[in-house]
């Protein structure tokens, strides 16, 4: 718990742990971030690329109280050379990931309307049949074949391009791009051209929007809109957008990862068809469990003294949560390490907490009941076309999951 006072001497600080980019194969869990959650509450930690060191903060409610506190801020991480796991760090005015209130609100307003309830449920039909139309072609084409370049690489990418409003004759460019930005394994050099030539095509789009507003419900006509309306700045709309167009494809590797689990373990898949009531229960514990991401995710900056477990955050320290960590809070989720379908309580923290909590939570999720359900239903004998150990994982990526799920039928 947070402490507006300490009434106590803090502890001393913890060792500084270094914490390297880990190749994990399958769904195993960090070991690093394993030790760390075994040692304390929070921990010291040292990432592969910026300065110094960082706080870690592992137990759910730390988690929980962190990101709901403004004494935590994200708003000076661009400014400052964090610790960080990503090789290049170049973020926009008027990203969400850094803004905090009323800015925070005042950019969210911009483009809430595509992610409302209303938003996504009016996309559902038209996701459903995109999603239909990949299943078709990959039966059409007959066994074996490459589950994420088939249907799960394609379909997150069409469907946040379709609500973003990207025409049809960018959009195998504009994945290309964010390949570049969320798996650096070309470096630094790479990931930033990959950036900056993303960054200039949404610019653009903005721009001409904003001359021409219309009244679409896309994304990037919203955007337009706000900006010719003098809500935000179109530097604002800019590096806004980057981050929803990039976090809208983490649905591949979160369905691949969940979908590698129940291909290898039947029994789990079996009670999914057995008893399809489960279903909604099911996809909780399911994102509760897969690693979603590779180390942390983004810094705060302690604003000012706070003690957290014991520990004494000083003013302009570097804090990070871990989501994953917190998911396997023994005291919140008994038997963390067990995917259990009749877990009733399931106050996963998969898309985040607080002011930051995930603006497409909603869209992810359908999307992944659309995935899930099309798995169970339409393809009741798929199966791994490899052993288990040979299927393929992403390499120095920020997002987990399989680089390739070859299957047969």
């Amino acid at each position: 718990m947070i402490e507006d006072t300490v009434a106590r001497p803090p502890l001393g600080p913890p060792p500084v742990r270094f914490w390297p980019a880990l190749d994990l194969k399958a769904t195993e869990f960090d070991p690093v971030l394993e030790e760390l959650m075994r040692e304390g509450p929070v921990a010291r930690i040292q990432l592969p690329h910026g300065e110094g060191w960082a706080w870690l903060v592992t137990r759910y409610e730390d988690v929980k109280a962190v990101t709901n506190d403004p004494r935590f801020s994200r708003a000076p991480v661009p400014g400052l050379a964090v610790t960080r796991l990503a090789p290049h760090f170049k973020p926009k005015p008027g990203s969400l990931a850094f803004a905090e209130p009323p800015d925070h609100n005042r950019l969210r307003r911009a483009i809430a309307p595509a992610f409302s309830a209303r938003g996504v449920e009016r996309l559902r039909e038209r996701a459903r049949e995109m999603l239909d139309g990949l299943v078709a072609k990959m039966l059409r084409d007959g066994p074996p074949a490459d589950l994420i370049a088939r249907v799960l690489g394609p379909f997150p990418t069409t469907v946040i391009c379709e609500l973003m409003g990207v025409p049809y004759a960018d959009r195998e460019r504009m994945s290309g791009w964010v390949h570049e930005i969320l798996f650096p394994a070309k470096g630094a050099e790479a990931t930033g051209r990959a950036k900056d030539e993303m960054y200039a095509w949404f610019a653009r789009e903005i721009a001409a929007r904003t001359a021409d507003p219309g009244d679409g419900e896309d994304i990037l006509s919203l955007l337009g809109a706000a900006v010719a309306a003098g809500d935000i700045s179109a530097e604002e709309a800019v590096g806004l957008v980057g981050p929803v167009q990039i976090g809208g494809e983490a649905v591949t590797n979160n369905c691949g990862n969940m979908l590698y689990l129940l291909l290898t373990r039947e029994r789990l898949r079996e009670r999914l068809c057995e008893e399809p009531e489960l279903r909604p229960r099911a996809l909780d514990e399911l994102l509760r469990y897969i690693p979603h991401r590779s180390s942390v995710g983004l810094a705060r900056i302690a604003l000012e003294d706070v003690e957290i477990g014991g520990a004494r955050i000083a003013a302009g320290d570097a804090v990070y949560v871990s989501y994953l960590a917190a998911n396997r809070d023994p005291e919140v989720f008994p038997d963390p390490e067990r995917i259990d379908f009749d877990r009733v309580s399931n106050p996963h923290v998969s898309f985040g907490h607080g002011p930051h909590f995930c603006t497409g939570a909603l869209l992810a999720r359908m999307e992944i009941e659309l995935l899930v359900e099309t798995f169970l239903d339409r393809l009741p004998r798929l199966r791994l076309a490899v052993p288990a150990e040979e299927v393929p994982w992403r390499r120095s990526a920020l997002i987990r999951g399989p680089e390739a799920l070859p299957v047969t039928w």
